[in-house]
């Protein structure tokens, strides 16, 4: 009797277990409607043969993520609508927001992912749908948070694949340079023209394609990680702050905050920068108008006299943001963008805005897509 008892309560487990791997196998795409519309908020200077900068300020959702076709209609519907009022040229610049990569975790998960009201909730769902991809980034995971290291680890490979296949195929699509906003990865870098993942730490990184969908040089690691993030993300390297060629000139990216070190620019004057694109991130639905909490970061400019609380938010980005003031900053213009949406009970704010010559030309609306331009 012991021995029939223990038979089933085996083959009782390994039904279990069985239906439980059969069901973490399952993927079906639920129906959605995205909103491709998309307004153009700054129109600044006249058309020239010396190209311009595009930002693309998307409204994203979760579910938007869930098939990489569905995020390649939504971001193309943004670039076709440039292109129709002739922003789009061999010579553009389009810059992406921070982190639009970092949700490519997102892609090809369950439908309870994405139905979650709560981004713990979904975290939960995504560990439990993908049991041995998380358990081997647990353990791979380093850093003071070691699970929310291990939700962006899980996924890495797949995720960078995805994010050349997406933003390098868009830049080809449209014949432009593409400044891919962010993605976190572990030590990422570019090889044989292929971004590839590596071991240890997570970095937050933008890399720049090329017309012909390639990236060009090596990831641009965010320097100075938020406060939020500091505990899974690693700081890159103070001393690589890179400049790519482009057909409308000299670039570099400062991701997020980055952008608030005077330092920064110094050292891209030194390569000769001439324009600058900042993809940047900011939570929370209303924190761009409340008063700003300081540098989030371990450190403080000491030619900053900015105090907390003594602007707001916004103020900060557009007071701190150097992208074309001189003689700090010796690039002719610059752009920052920043990701909009709802993601669970997370929101975004931030409002993008281009610089030239330092005057400043801002998008005031925060609802809805936003496009930007700046003509050269």
């Amino acid at each position: 009797m012991r021995k029939l008892l223990a038979f089933t309560v085996t083959m009782a487990l390994v039904a279990a277990v069985a239906a439980y791997l059969a069901w973490t196998q399952e993927r079906p795409v639920a129906h959605y409607l995205s909103d491709l519309r998309i307004t153009l908020a700054v129109n600044e200077g006249l058309p020239a043969d010396r190209g311009n900068l595009v930002g693309i300020q998307p409204e994203l959702f979760p579910a938007d993520y869930q098939s990489l076709e569905r995020l390649h209609l939504k971001l193309s519907a943004y670039l076709q609508k440039a292109r129709d009022l002739g922003l789009i040229n061999h010579k553009t610049v389009v810059v992406l927001p921070e982190h639009i990569g970092t949700w490519l975790m997102l892609t090809g998960e369950k439908n309870e992912v994405y139905q979650a009201l709560h981004v713990k909730d979904a975290m939960n769902w995504l560990s439990v749908s993908n049991p041995l991809q998380f358990a081997r980034a647990w353990i791979s995971a380093t850093g003071d948070s070691r699970t929310d290291d291990a939700y962006l680890r899980m996924k890495a490979p797949g995720m960078a694949r995805d994010y050349q296949v997406l933003f390098g195929g868009l830049a080809k699509e449209f014949g432009v340079t593409l400044v891919a906003g962010s993605i976190t990865l572990p030590n990422p870098s570019v090889s044989q023209g292929q971004l590839q993942v590596g071991h240890g730490a997570l970095y937050n990184a933008s890399v720049v394609f090329n017309a012909d969908g390639l990236p060009v040089g090596q990831p641009q690691r965010q320097l100075y990680p938020i406060y939020d993030e500091r505990g899974f993300i690693e700081p890159g390297d103070e001393n690589v702050v890179s400049v790519v060629d482009t057909p409308a000139g000299r670039l570099g990216v400062l991701v997020g905050s980055d952008s608030w070190y005077p330092d920064n620019y110094r050292k891209l004057n030194e390569q000769g920068a001439q324009l600058i694109a900042v993809p940047a991130f900011v939570l929370g639905r209303d924190t761009w108008d409340r008063p700003w909490r300081g540098f989030k970061s371990v450190s403080t400019p000491t030619e900053i006299s900015l105090k907390p609380e003594e602007l707001s938010e916004g103020e900060a980005w557009r007071r701190l943001t150097l992208i074309s003031q001189p003689p700090i900053s010796q690039a002719s213009a610059g752009m920052s963008v920043f990701l909009r949406g709802q993601f669970w009970d997370l929101a975004t704010a931030g409002h993008s805005f281009a610089s030239r010559q330092g005057q400043v030309s801002a998008d005031g609306e925060a609802r809805g897509a936003r496009l930007l331009n700046l003509w050269l």
